[in-house]
């Protein structure tokens, strides 16, 4: 009978590994949004009781910050991929005119990882055998030519984390009467900052405690702020 082993289970696999990394990128969208939406309608309300000009402001302002997201996304991505493709390219250029060069450059990257010379041969003379291209893009580059970033999922999907997050201090504000709606939406955006900060500490292996801290204080200091803001231009303007 093999022993029973008590640790954990982790997520060797770089597939896994990926989608912890869109997870995390997700949840910080969302609290990107909460907390940008919920200064913003939150200082309109210091301003004035209205429900239209704090339901147009919020729209506006998840709409804005949306696309804001989605572009710098996609133009971050795009210039990352553009990057990999370029070495790429280069890296399938220089296999094709200096094969030997390449051959013996692969075997001292295995060499440096702290294989024996005659085992880093062995390895990289079979990995080249296999698939040289790929063996070099992975060892050299590490880059998976299979799995560049596609930088239209990471504009959506920003877009909608953060449209996710824009939405609760949103309906946060707009439902509860007048009298009630900043103290519900204070109470409502500081839960939902501490729950995001401890999911993105747990996907990240982080201490939770301290993450959602920082969150819980910002986020506090945001809204406290805007409405002082908001109080002070309503107030002058009215």
């Amino acid at each position: 009978m093999s022993p029973v082993s008590n640790h954990p289970d982790e997520p060797h696999d770089a597939g896994v590994s990926g989608r912890l990394n869109w997870l995390r990128a997700g949840v910080l969208g969302a609290n990107d949004g909460i907390v940008s939406t919920a200064g913003l309608v939150v200082g309109v309300a210091g301003a004035t009781t209205a429900t239209g000009p704090i339901l147009t402001a919020g729209i506006a302002g998840l709409v804005a910050g949306a696309v804001s997201m989605a572009l710098g996304e996609y133009v971050s991505v795009s210039s990352q991929r553009d990057t990999e493709r370029a070495l790429l390219e280069k890296e399938r250029g220089e296999l094709a005119e200096f094969p030997e060069q390449e051959f013996e450059e692969l075997t001292g990257l295995y060499r440096a990882k702290g294989l024996s010379e005659a085992t880093a041969r062995q390895v990289a003379r079979e990995l080249t055998e296999k698939d040289a291209f790929a063996a070099h893009a992975d060892a050299e580059l590490r880059i998976d030519p299979d799995e560049l970033t596609n930088p239209w999922q990471a504009a959506g999907a920003s877009a909608v984390a953060f449209t996710t997050g824009s939405v609760l201090p949103l309906v946060a504000i707009l439902l509860p009467p007048p009298g009630a709606r900043v103290p519900v939406t204070f109470v409502v955006v500081v839960a939902a900052l501490a729950a995001t900060g401890y999911l993105s500490a747990r996907l990240g292996g982080a201490r939770a405690g301290r993450a959602v801290l920082r969150l819980v204080l910002g986020g506090a200091a945001a809204m406290a702020v805007t409405y002082g803001i908001g109080a002070l231009v309503g107030t002058a303007v009215g």
